[in-house]
Parts: structure tokens; C-alpha cells; sequence
């Protein structure tokens, strides 16, 4: 769902405080965090959606890296995860369900997790994620409350990931394209988790279905900060900036659009292609980071991939700035 509807249904629902919640649903956060003791706390997180790539195996691998970057997002060590399918049982072989899950598990190990149990649905329409539970220390956790200003802006893996699959189900991406797409949505956010959390970094959000403005408005929201973005340093997938050239969009990057556009700042200089990768609904996206100004150098030395896209200033007359 877009962030106004979704935000619209939760609205009406209480919120019940426990000082063990560290971190709940109020700052749309990747993952709760809730403290079990002084020096222990889990990470707890779902998510789950329709296929995006044809290939079973290639589908549970992406599903499974999307679901687990939710914790790695918070700085957390994933720990089990439990497997959520709805399948067509009586329209598509058995083998397409094993080919899913053993997609799942195999990204799941690799995260140094298992995967303990599950649950499945008969369903008219493919769907596999991962419940995931993982630790962190209480002292330790990367939340979107945690940008200050002077801190360096991070983005670990280029955007696209949206338009590119809707050009890839339409069969005009090219195959090299579409090897580039499915190795970026099947990678782990292990690695730039890890080194973030190492050098002290305390804001981190994971960029998904809200694209990379409607992840960082919450983070601005949550942290009392502007964020501004430089578009010409913002990367994109091989083939992404082409295809919005040609007009190829989506449902979700429309409602992403309508979302942030009273949130944002946009130069005129910025172009419609950048504007409209911004709000490209991400899978399994790189993380956003606000990194200490004196340990970015390190951080960008460390994490391949990582390249340095802004800047948090002190609250300013939007939340978001794009130039």
C-alpha cells in the first residue's frame, strides 16, 4: 500500500506504550525492536509480495533478501525466519512452490540465519515471504530517529528496481539488464549493516515500496532534520533513467509521487527522469544512512557499492530538499 493509505488505516488505532518497545510502529521504521534485557533485544519484521521475475528461484532469493534487509536496516543480526506463501496449487506444479522456498532458504543461510517453519495459503496469485526475527543490542540500534544534522547521506545500492521490472514484464529489457536487476535485488544489505553499526552509525532505513523520498521523509519526520539530496550524485540501475525517459512507470511510484510532492523542495534544474527515479517504488533497496561526517570516508571505503548523495541540515522550510 502507498504511505497516505496505509497511514490513513493505521490512524485510528491505539497505541498501547510498554517501555520494552524500543522501537514500534509510530516512526514507520523498518523493524520493532523490543528490549529483553539491559544488553539484548529482538528485531522483529514481515513482509511478503507477488512474484516480480519469472524464475521461482530467483523470486524466493529476491523475497527473502528483501525481507531480511528490514532488519539489517536497524543494525540487527538476523536469527530465524519463517517462510509465508499463498499458491495456486491447482494451477501451477508443486515444483514451482519447492523451487520458491528453496530460493528463500538458500538467501536466508547465506545471512547466517535458518529458516524454522512457516505457514502457506492456497491462493489464485503466487505470493513468498519471510517473518524475520533477529538481535541487536539496545545500545547499538540504527533507527530513522537517529539523523543529525552534519551528517553525510549514504545510499548502498543504486534505484531502478521498479521500473526496470515493469519493463522486464513487458519483455523489452535486455537480457544483461535483467542479470544486472536480479543481483541487485538478491543481494544482501549484510555487509553495509555491519561496518555501519562497527563505526557508530545510528540512522539507517532500508529503501523499498516508498522509494527513496517517502523512506527519507520518515526519516526527517522521525529526526527533526532536512534532508537534502544532490540528484546528479543519486545512482541508478543500467537501463533506469531510460526507461522513465520512454514514460515506463508504476502504481506505486504514482502514489509515492502524490506523497511527497508537498514534502519536497525540487530544483529546476532537476530532471523529470531523476524526479521520477526518486520515487520509484524499490525491492530489496539499498540502505539510506545518515553517517557521522567523520567516519563517512571509512564507511564508503569499506561498503562497495556506497556512494555519498547529501547531506542532513537543521530542520528547514520542507523535510525534503532535491537539487
Amino acid at each position: 500500500m502507498g504511505p497516505e493509505d496505509l497511514s490513513a488505516a493505521l490512524a485510528p488505532l491505539a497505541r498501547h506504550a510498554d517501555p520494552r518497545l524500543l522501537v514500534g510502529p509510530d516512526t514507520f521504521d523498518d523493524a520493532a525492536v523490543f528490549r529483553l534485557r539491559d544488553d539484548l533485544a529482538l528485531v522483529q519484521t514481515v513482509d511478503f509480495f507477488a512474484p516480480i521475475v519469472d524464475d521461482p528461484y530467483d523470486f524466493g532469493r529476491i523475497a527473502a533478501a528483501n525481507a531480511l534487509s528490514d532488519v539489517f536496516a536497524m543494525g540487527g543480526v538476523p536469527l530465524t525466519a519463517l517462510a509465508l506463501a499463498a499458491f495456486p496449487e491447482s494451477k501451477l506444479p508443486l515444483w514451482v512452490l519447492t523451487e520458491i522456498l528453496r530460493g528463500g532458504e538458500d538467501v536466508v543461510r547465506a545471512a547466517g540465519a535458518m529458516v524454522v517453519g512457516g505457514h502457506t495459503v492456497t491462493d489464485d496469485e503466487v505470493k513468498y515471504g519471510l517473518a524475520v526475527t533477529g538481535t541487536i543490542h539496545p545500545d547499538r540500534i540504527m533507527s530513522n530517529a537517529g539523523a543529525r544534522a552534519g551528517d553525510v547521506l549514504v545510499l548502498t545500492k543504486s534505484l531502478g528496481t521498479g521500473v526496470l521490472a515493469t519493463e522486464m514484464k513487458g519483455g523489452a529489457l535486455t537480457v544483461e539488464r535483467t542479470h544486472s536487476l536480479i543481483a541487485s535485488m538478491s543481494s544482501l544489505n549484510d555487509v553495509a549493516s555491519r561496518v555501519a553499526v562497527e563505526l557508530g552509525v545510528r540512522c539507517a532505513t532500508d529503501i523499498s515500496g516508498f522509494g527513496l523520498l517517502g523512506h527519507a521523509s520518515h526519516v526527517a519526520k522521525a529526526s527533526g532534520v532536512t534532508l537534502r539530496f544532490v540528484a546528479d550524485a543519486i545512482p541508478s540501475l543500467p537501463g533506469a533513467l531510460d526507461a522513465l525517459a520512454l514514460g515506463i512507470t508504476t502504481g506505486g511510484a504514482k502514489r509515492n509521487e502524490r506523497y511527497v510532492t508537498a514534502l519536497v523542495n525540487c530544483a529546476p534544474c532537476v530532471s523529470n527522469e531523476m524526479s521520477a527515479l526518486v520515487v520509484d517504488p524499490q525491492t530489496s533497496g539499498g540502505l539510506l544512512l545518515a553517517v557521522p561526517s567523520d567516519r563517512v570516508d571509512e564507511y564508503l571505503a569499506r561498503v562497495s557499492g556506497a556512494v555519498r548523495i547529501g547531506e542532513v541540515l537543521p530542520a528547514g522550510e520542507r523535510p525534503l530538499v532535491l537539487e
